[in-house]
């Protein structure tokens, strides 16, 4: 249907908003010196990203900056159109380029039933540390592979003028990319596995108040909406909720990973 995925746009708190979409979450940062966009989603959703803009008052053209958390057709897939329109610079971690630019088929397209023929090139392959700066935002960027190897987490401070907080969005949490049939039909190291966790442990470090998820499902943003509708204006602020998902990521890819080895050593033929 012509709204599937819609949801309505909000501010989360102070200067961060949430713009769409269902199920890949696309964030805003309006930094007094032009706007930071979080994420695309798919091609087609892109004009619920656009009406959720001006719904909420701003301008696509005041667009200036556009983050990526990882390489998939999720969460870049309206990318070059939107950059078409705009003129934004785009962010994207240095080892997920090809994903972006066509050169390796791991955009996650074919498992979506999909085809990326929206490619196109990152004007900022971003490393480790780096730091991204506009009007009064700037943001830390941590390299966390694992979900794909370029996934970037970004952290930054949120404010309303008298209140300020720290955001936090990992680069991907999602163990589908992990799984023993998936790295073996790319052709990609188990290794990324060890990566995964790493990152995870190395994020439980990161002082943060408010947990931004890339898919709505990882930090219940349709509860939490829900809760500011009914007049608490701080429902997204959870200083142990980053932590505790950040460890729940982590069991989960341990869970996968034992029922894969018990599947495998059950008799029988092999697939």
């Amino acid at each position: 249907m012509i709204w599937d995925g819609y949801m309505k746009p909000f501010k989360i708190f102070g200067n961060l908003y949430f713009i769409g979409t269902a199920p890949a979450s696309t964030h805003l940062i309006d930094t007094t010196e032009g706007l930071i966009l979080i994420d695309t989603g798919y091609q087609h959703s892109l004009y619920l990203v656009l009406n959720n803009l001006w719904e909420l008052g701003f301008s696509p053209y005041d667009i200036k900056y556009i983050l990526h958390t990882h390489g998939h057709i999720d969460h870049f897939g309206a990318t070059r159109a939107l950059v078409e329109l705009t003129g934004a610079k785009t962010f994207l971690g240095r080892p997920d380029r090809d994903y972006a630019n066509g050169t390796a088929d791991l955009s996650y397209a074919r498992e979506l039933g999909m085809e990326f023929k929206e490619t196109f090139e990152p004007d900022v392959l971003l490393e480790d540390g780096d730091t991204i700066c506009l009007g009064n935002t700037e943001i830390t960027c941590v390299a966390t592979p694992g979900h794909t190897p370029g996934a970037m987490s970004y952290f930054f401070d949120v404010t309303d003028g008298t209140e300020t907080f720290r955001a936090g969005l990992h680069g991907g949490m999602g163990i589908n990319t992990l799984s023993a049939k998936f790295l073996s039909k790319y052709h990609l190291p188990f290794s990324l596995r060890e990566d995964f966790c790493r990152s995870m442990l190395r994020l439980n470090g990161e002082k943060v108040d408010i947990f931004l998820g890339n898919h709505m499902q990882h930090n219940r943003t349709k509860t939490k909406y829900q809760q500011l509708l009914e007049g608490n204006p701080k429902a997204f602020i959870d200083p142990e909720e980053w932590q505790k998902f950040n460890l729940f990521c982590i069991e989960n890819l341990e869970d996968m990973v034992l029922k894969e080895e018990r599947s495998d050593n059950q008799p029988g033929p092999k697939s």
